[in-house]
């Protein structure tokens, strides 16, 4: 079994990894200024995308997991007025990562079946939790790759 457990963790460590290096792809190419500008009037900026990754690492794997203190303000994430630099944005988005990883190497056999509850979550285990959060993550990626193709009409 703990082979298994070595797997799983490897398995979510290489996608959090990727999920990494396709946000700085898709980012570090654009400027300060276009990394906070909406090219639609509904939609969101890469910046408060990246705020809201940010935000839900933070909180559901770090806080939730790692214990790592961190209080998370949602609606913060998506309507943050400060223009923060893109470096910084990155540079917090991957200690978010980091703390992930960092987390799913201290999981054992019977971690990743241990109870698991946060807000605007169902109850659920750590399994699910790791995985709700890979997909969640990817789902915006799919978002910002859009939104860079806006950017550079």
């Amino acid at each position: 079994m703990n082979d298994l457990s070595s797997t799983v963790a490897g398995g979510f460590a290489s996608y959090y990894e990727g999920v990494r290096k396709r946000v700085h792809e898709l980012v570090e190419p654009m400027s300060d200024e276009q990394l906070w500008q909406r090219p639609f009037p509904f939609g969101n900026s890469l910046g408060h995308l990246l705020l809201h990754l940010t935000g839900n690492l933070s909180y559901y794997i770090g806080s939730r997991i790692a214990d790592t203190g961190y209080v998370r303000d949602r609606p913060r994430e998506f309507a943050d007025p400060e223009r923060w630099p893109k470096d910084k944005v990155l540079a917090d988005f991957d200690e978010a990562v980091s703390i992930v990883l960092a987390t799913l190497a201290k999981q054992g056999p019977a971690d990743w079946s241990a109870p698991y509850t946060a807000d605007r979550e169902e109850p659920c285990d750590r399994f699910t939790i790791f995985l709700r959060c890979a997909a969640h993550a990817y789902h915006h990626v799919g978002q910002m790759i859009y939104l860079c193709k806006q950017i550079a009409l």
